[in-house]
This record gives structure tokens, C-alpha cells and sequence, in this order.
């Protein structure tokens, strides 16, 4: 379970935050995880409860996790697809030279203080 390793690194980032603004208190952390990340949301949220809860700016902080959809262009014929629903392979002319554009970011998107 990689999460805990996440969460530790966002409560590291938040703290910097944190004290570079003179912030007492986090009342919620937003993140932008995508679909294709191997982040498991509820994982995540378990692990932040867990930790966050022994780091007084922290205590009670929401974690709010906001998924990103995985979308893959098509180098040959230039489209967009869902990944999830085709994987690397082109939907569109079954052309497997493909790149991910979205949906593997694991990012702090907002912080919210008291």
C-alpha cells in the first residue's frame, strides 16, 4: 500500500504551505488523483484519517479527492478516447501508438485554512 507513502508526502507539502503562510489550522486538503494513477482513493482517505489526525494543524482536516479521467491521444489518427474503456489501443483506427494525456496526476489541487 504505496497510499501511506502519499500521505505522508502531502502532509509534508501542506505543513511547508502551512507555515509559509502563517496558517494555525487546515481545515480540508482537495486533491486531483487520476483514474489510471494506482492511487486507491479509499486508501488514501483511510491512510490521511490515520495520520493527519496526529499533527495538531492537521486534526479533524478534511481530504477531499477529486478523480481525474484518463484520456489517451491517438498519434495516428489525432483523437482522444477514454482509456479505461480501450487501454493503448485506438478506438478509433486500432492504431496502438498512443500517449496518455490525463489521469495518472496525483496532485494537491487547494488547501483550505481556518
Amino acid at each position: 500500500m504505496h497510499e501511506l507513502g502519499i500521505v505522508f508526502y502531502i502532509i509534508k507539502e501542506v505543513k511547508a504551505v502551512a507555515e509559509a503562510n502563517h496558517v494555525g489550522h487546515v481545515a480540508k486538503v482537495v486533491m486531483h488523483i487520476g483514474e489510471v494513477s494506482t492511487v486507491v482513493p479509499d486508501y488514501l482517505t483511510d491512510c490521511w484519517r490515520w495520520a493527519a489526525d496526529k499533527e495538531e494543524l492537521l486534526r479533524g482536516c478534511e481530504l477531499q479527492v477529486i478523480t481525474t479521467e484518463a484520456v489517451t491521444v491517438c498519434k495516428a489518427c489525432g483523437k482522444e478516447y477514454a482509456t479505461v474503456a480501450h487501454g493503448r489501443t485506438c478506438p478509433f483506427c486500432q492504431s496502438g501508438d498512443t500517449v496518455l494525456l490525463r489521469g495518472n496526476e496525483v496532485e494537491i489541487k487547494e488547501i483550505e485554512a481556518e
